[in-house]
């Protein structure tokens, strides 16, 4: 009970898997939740708590909460690292996988955040850490319903984190580069499926090549899950943290350069960075 409580969402591989191995070791009870918790044995084993659940339910993100107040009696650190990437190009992307986009990517870390805050609130303390991206600052080619969702991820923790400061709760965003996980290759398997044939095939396969380069083991730009489990753990650990983290490759300089070059010189740099025609 005198540990500080964190629940992960995502944990089932990649970064929530990393995340929650990261906080047990800086001292936090965990608990790792995801759909699918036989994916999750590794993190019993390390003596991490699972649960299952769906963020996009709302009975089965009630039922989570529940159940880690009830065991802990708080909780000091929610981690929204849900989500998956939907790729396609926007005139072939069908309006119900846009709508399971931003259910995951947004209303998903939305509806986790609304359940946890009568319970912050009530502490006078917490740290809401939602795990954005490089590209909720700028975007990429097939990418603009997962561009759209990070937006807005960026622009609700912004509204957020003025709406809870005077509760002593913090609100960070992390914003990773290329980061290796299997999110890359799954998301390149949506894009082939969606665009890989028809008047966006040579773009489409271009940018579904480069997205999958970043899961292959020992991939080059690329940086390990575990900068952002770092990253995470600092900012939960943290008295006053940042509101933004940008970590992993490409993320600093990117950033950086889509604020001071001119929008069309930043999109030739991206589709070249990106190996996409013109």
């Amino acid at each position: 009970m005198s540990a500080k409580v964190a629940l992960v969402t995502g944990g089932s591989s990649g970064i929530g898997e990393v995340t929650a191995l990261r906080l047990q070791k800086a001292g936090f009870a965990v608990y790792a939740a995801a759909r699918r918790t036989d994916r999750m044995a590794s993190l019993r084993e390390a003596g991490i708590h699972t649960i299952a659940l769906d963020v996009t339910d709302e009975a089965s993100a009630a039922d989570a909460v529940r159940d880690v107040v009830q065991a802990e009696g708080r909780i000091d650190v929610l981690v929204n690292n849900a989500g998956y990437g939907s790729y396609g190009a926007l005139e072939e992307v069908d309006l119900a996988e846009a709508q399971a986009q931003l259910d995951v990517n947004v209303l998903g870390l939305a509806r986790l955040t609304q359940l946890v805050l009568p319970t912050m609130r009530a502490q006078g303390s917490g740290t809401i850490v939602n795990i954005s991206s490089m590209g909720g600052r700028f975007a990429t080619p097939m990418g603009a319903w997962y561009h759209a969702s990070k937006f807005a991820v960026e622009g609700l923790s912004d509204a957020l984190r003025l709406e809870l400061n005077r509760f002593g709760i913090h609100v960070v965003l992390i914003e990773p580069g290329s980061i290796q996980t299997e999110w890359g290759s799954i998301a390149a398997d949506k894009l082939r499926a969606t665009s890989g044939h028809g008047p966006y095939a040579e773009q489409a396969n271009a940018m579904a090549a480069s997205l999958e380069s970043s899961s292959r083991p020992g991939a080059r730009m690329t940086s390990p899950a575990d900068v952002v489990a770092r990253a995470v753990t600092k900012a939960a650990t943290a008295r006053r943290p940042r509101t933004r983290y940008q970590i992993g490759f490409g993320a600093r300089p990117m950033i950086w350069l889509s604020r001071v070059l001119p929008n069309r010189t930043f999109d030739t740099l991206i589709k070249r960075a990106s190996s996409v025609p013109a």
